[in-house]
């Protein structure tokens, strides 16, 4: 009985101390974590213009594709291919010899015509005396009078052929018409030209550049309907392969009407060449950006702040109490780093900087309050800082 009693006491004190032990782990308090510090500001509410693309091939002002005036042999070349040569500056010579000898030819005919001239005019001035006298028949004094006039035209003749001949041969020294570069030579020394058929060279104008392109109507009519060609636009334009320089220029040329066919019209852009280190060069595939004339506000956001998820793009918004909130938007626009947002938030709102990257809707947070900078990016187009425009677009 004893044993019994013993081991009915131990069970008893297991027990008790189970409880007891069951009941301490139910006192002590859960441990919690502390709300994850995260970067949140204010949207931005800031005065933009819209941009737009357009791409198109750079043409040169003025393009000459050079001919001989005269027909003959090349006797020589005098400039290097492919480098700036200067209006009037002789680029091939053509055998002057022909013509030469012709204008020789002519110069002595005059001579000869001059001399036969002044016979005829002395022998009308004999004829006038005598017919005063009736010595001779007036048949006489008007065909003397006749013969006088026939070798001045005659002469004139001469004279109108020399003008020609000398014509041809400084036409035989081929001159650049306009200050540009030249492409290589087609005929080479010693090969027959023939007059306004063969093709020596060509040149480009290398001053300027022209970018010609089409807006459709309903983009002009609703942001460009103030430019004309007296109102300075400013243009950005980048090449292919390198769209880390860019160049900048004006639209110049807005043309008269819209074409009916394709809903478009025709604007050019001009770009200084000369600022440009001569980088451009007709032909070349180009990208151009112009702003709008229409300046709206609109919110601004860091591009990093919007997530994606599947079809749709949201911003996690801060509410009152500091929970994190999902808010689907609409994006348009590019500026720099910040991206403009037409649809889902409001001028008051005030999201995650750094978007979805660690925290999640539903989420309770410690916010860290920060300002977004936007004094470095373009948001509007000033005509006097228009130079700087390409470093913070």
């Amino acid at each position: 009985m004893k044993k019994l009693h013993l081991l009915a006491s131990v069970t008893a004190m297991l027990a008790v101390l189970t409880l007891a032990g069951c009941n301490s782990q139910e006192a002590e308090p859960q441990m919690q974590m502390p709300p994850l510090p995260i970067d949140v500001a204010q949207v931005a509410f800031q005065e933009v213009q819209s941009w737009h693309t357009y791409t198109t091939r750079l043409e040169t002002p003025q393009r000459v594709i050079l001919m001989p005036r005269v027909s003959g042999v090349v006797e020589s070349i005098a400039f290097t291919e492919g480098q700036t040569v200067q209006q009037g500056d002789a680029l091939f010579q053509i055998d002057p010899r022909p013509f030469q000898a012709v204008v020789d030819r002519l110069r002595a005919q005059i001579l000869a015509g001059e001399a036969a001239l002044e016979e005829a005019i002395n022998r009308e001035k004999r004829a006038l005396n005598l017919g005063k006298s009736s010595a001779i028949s007036i048949e006489q004094v008007e065909s003397r009078s006749a013969d006088s006039k026939q070798r001045k035209a005659e002469l004139l003749a001469l004279k109108a052929q020399l003008d020609s001949a000398l014509l041809d041969l400084e036409f035989t020294s081929v001159k650049s018409p306009i200050t540009g570069v030249i492409s290589r030579a087609e005929i080479t020394e010693g090969n027959n030209v023939i007059a306004n058929q063969s093709v020596l060279t060509n040149i480009v104008s290398n001053d300027e550049m022209y970018a010609y392109f089409d807006i459709d109507e309903r983009t002009w009519n609703s942001d460009f309907a103030k430019v004309t060609s007296n109102t300075p636009l400013p243009v950005t334009l980048t090449l292919a392969g390198n769209t880390k320089r860019q160049y900048q220029g004006n639209i110049d040329f807005v043309d008269n009407a819209v074409n009916a066919s394709t809903g478009t019209i025709r604007v050019r852009a001009t770009f200084d060449n000369h600022t440009q280190e001569r980088a451009l060069k007709a032909g070349s595939f180009a990208r151009l950006k112009l702003a709008s004339t229409d300046i709206e506000k609109h919110i601004l956001v860091p591009d990093r702040a919007i997530g994606t998820d599947l079809k749709n793009r949201f911003v996690l918004t801060i509410g009152e109490d500091n929970t994190v909130q999902y808010r689907q938007v609409t994006a348009g626009e590019r500026y720099g780093q910040y991206r403009v947002i037409t649809d889902g938030l409001n001028p008051e709102d005030n999201i995650a900087v750094n978007g979805p990257a660690k925290v999640f809707p539903g989420m309770v947070i410690s916010p860290r309050n920060v300002t977004l900078d936007l004094s470095a990016v373009a948001l509007t187009v000033d005509p006097a800082t228009a130079d700087t425009l390409a470093a913070v677009r």
